[in-house]
């Protein structure tokens, strides 16, 4: 395992007149005979590659180690298998260790276009972005090359997302094309990500708690003679739980720990009118029903406008929240953060 990360020294902000040191992230697990391919597609832009080999059965490591020439590429190797998260968070890392501005998280299945990784750095190097990731729900015209289950599961996935991780304007969730600034790979709790497949969701769940600006880039994904180790049906209740658990502590973290807003308010009162209203009629109904008299009208009411005032309070919080996504990338504040520190004696 690759030590963790370790905070760097002062840098200059990432602009034109300093161009950025990017890094590519490779995990690498039964894609030997694509990794040659993907690694010659990655333009100059790139000055260093990390090839991850999370114990695959191919050695992909050696393999790169030992055929590869590009002077930019250095292998990771995992002793136990660590999931596709943990491959990428090894990755992440070894380039913030090694002084790297930006990594970009590229598949080792030819399925994502490396020639298309400008379009994800530019908006961090520009400031508008501290994180970027593919979606390949943007052009209508190319969801048709999408495998069905893939897109009905990753459409249902995508609304799951959007509740748990705050990011209401974005969309395909589990989109592994991704760049982000490495002064924010700094300040995530790494080693609590998940490293199987929620790792992309739970990613963007510790991204909102950190309040970082995440961008979608429209892309097109290329479906070839590879088949994806992902299975829709057998993740899906397993990602609804998780989003379930990451949904509860975004909402006590933003709204309750870091912060109390009137949307707090109308969250708890919400919750407590529509309680209140759906057991009281609840009660009364099954009193009524055996007791064989109707319920009086003014029952009903006292059951009814509890909860009518209480999902009102509820579609105003969820209005709030919607507008709530952050706008402002952290990564340069944490520049002038690092600067600020007084020098160690």
């Amino acid at each position: 395992m690759p030590p963790h990360a370790i905070n760097k020294s002062v840098e200059p902000p990432v602009d034109a007149q300093t161009p950025p040191r990017v890094a590519v992230v490779i995990p690498a697990f039964r894609v030997k005979k694509h990794l040659i391919d993907v690694i010659s597609r990655i333009g100059p832009e790139v000055s260093d590659i990390f090839v991850v080999d999370d114990a695959c059965p191919e050695q992909s490591g050696q393999f790169i180690s030992s055929v590869c020439t590009d002077t930019r590429v250095r292998v990771i190797t995992h002793a136990v298998n660590q999931g596709v998260g943990g491959a990428v968070m090894s990755g992440y890392r070894m380039a913030s260790q090694a002084g790297c501005d930006i990594v970009v998280k590229v598949d080792g299945d030819g399925q994502m276009a490396p020639e298309l990784l400008p379009l994800f750095i530019d908006p961090i190097i520009q400031g508008q972005a501290d994180y970027t990731k593919g979606n390949r729900f943007f052009d209508l015209a190319h969801i048709r090359r999408m495998p069905t289950i893939r897109l009905f599961g990753n459409a249902a996935l995508s609304f799951l997302s959007k509740f748990s991780t705050g990011y209401w304007d974005i969309f395909d969730p589990t989109n592994g094309y991704t760049a982000i600034h490495a002064r924010v790979i700094d300040h995530l709790p790494l080693d609590k990500i998940s490293k199987r497949y929620f790792f992309e969701s739970d990613m963007l769940f510790r991204l909102n708690t950190l309040r970082c600006v995440v961008l979608d880039i429209p892309m097109d994904a290329l479906y070839g003679e590879e088949v994806s180790s992902l299975k829709i049906k057998s993740i899906l209740g397993d990602f609804a739980w998780k989003h379930i658990r990451n949904f509860g502590k975004r909402i006590f973290y933003n709204y309750f720990l870091r912060d109390l807003s009137a949307a707090s308010f109308q969250l708890i009162i919400g919750i407590v009118m529509i309680a209140f209203g759906g057991i009281f009629g609840v009660s009364r109904w099954i009193e009524s029903s055996q007791a064989g008299v109707l319920t009086p009208t003014g029952t009903v009411m006292l059951a009814a406008l509890p909860l009518l005032l209480g999902l009102q309070l509820l579609l105003a919080f969820i209005t709030y929240d919607t507008q709530s996504i952050p706008r402002t990338p952290i990564h340069q504040r944490l520049a002038r953060r690092i600067s600020l520190r007084p020098p160690e004696n």
